[in-house]
């Protein structure tokens, strides 16, 4: 590709109880909640963002969440871990924290000197936090329950699970222009750019493993990074020109977005970094508020009283913090 992709944008995935999904991701994890707006292809449905004070891109996880939604399945096809960046002393504070709201945690691995702890959302999705030993110098967003000190940064990796590697890793290099990194085993990495935190990506070859299915607890598309329209325009006719199959350019309101499967299934995302969280309410008050697109404007009261109600603690907000 004469176009190369500089790191991850966000991560989706689907989500149960949105309050409790809020609670977990904002006083747990302690990110900041962006953006409170609906699934543009099913407004009866929240997508909530969460990230660092701006969602600026790579800190970004996002969630359609369904009150009654059935649980999914981890298998090839999907990325089935979503890692985030957290500094390098910081691993036994948050096993430490985690443990103390119930959750159980991994034994603390070490893979390429980084310090790596696993454990699952409330509703059984896959997350790790990585320590990375050259430092993340990405500002977190700080919360009394989440001190900056040991605060996540952004996002670090993906893990994608697939039943053979060939033509998923042909699409990561020759589709989105990753490099190949290192084999361990039956784990593959690739990079963006000069890879670290927030432009990795693990290719996991289990050929025994089910297919997976995408509900509840799954990630459903992993988004990269396009700096600008002009570029994605110019990359979507490249991705056209190889056969692959891709959406049209999508409106999504704080970027614009292509869509297409790489070979091994997972749904992939190329995102602009523009025009960013900002553009319908003050960095102050990100979150605070349901926006919706001027589409759907018209039927704000209908939507409204399809969403359930979301409270948000005081950490989301700047000023009471």
């Amino acid at each position: 590709m004469s176009i190369k992709t500089s790191g991850l944008h966000h991560v989706t995935a689907i989500g149960g109880d949105p309050q409790r999904n809020a609670d977990f991701y904002l006083r747990t994890l302690g990110l900041r909640l962006v953006k409170t707006t609906v699934n543009f292809d099913d407004p009866g449905t929240y997508h909530l963002y969460y990230g660092d004070q701006s969602g600026r891109p790579g800190t970004l996880m996002t969630f359609f969440p369904w009150k009654d939604a059935p649980s999914g399945r981890h298998g090839t096809g999907q990325a089935t871990t979503t890692s985030f960046s957290v500094p390098e002393n910081s691993i036994g504070w948050w096993k430490q924290h985690l443990e103390a709201t119930g959750l159980r945690t991994s034994r603390v691995t070490n893979r390429d000197n980084e310090d790596t702890l696993s454990f699952v959302d409330p509703d059984g999705l896959k997350l790790a936090l990585v320590a990375h030993p050259q430092g993340d110098p990405r500002d977190p967003w700080d919360t009394p329950l989440v001190p900056a000190q040991h605060a996540i940064r952004g996002l670090h990796s993906v893990t994608l699970s697939v039943s053979q590697e060939d033509a998923t890793a042909g699409m990561l290099t020759d589709g989105i222009g990753l490099s190949f990194v290192e084999q361990d085993g039956n784990r593959f990495r690739f990079a963006a750019g000069e890879g670290g935190p927030g432009a990795l990506v693990d290719v996991l070859v289990t050929p025994d493993a089910p297919r997976g299915l995408v509900a509840s607890g799954t990630v459903h598309h992993v988004a990269w990074r396009v700096p600008d329209e002009q570029t994605q325009v110019a990359w979507r006719e490249e991705l056209v020109d190889r056969g692959v199959n891709v959406t049209s350019i999508l409106d999504r309101q704080y970027f614009r977005s292509i869509y297409f499967r790489e070979p091994g299934g997972t749904l992939l995302e190329m995102a602009t970094d523009e025009p960013g969280f900002a553009i319908d309410e003050p960095l102050l008050e990100l979150g605070r508020a349901l926006k919706l697109p001027p589409w759907l404007e018209p039927t704000r009261e209908q939507i409204e009283a399809s969403l359930p109600k979301l409270g948000l603690p005081a950490e989301n907000d700047m000023e009471r913090k």
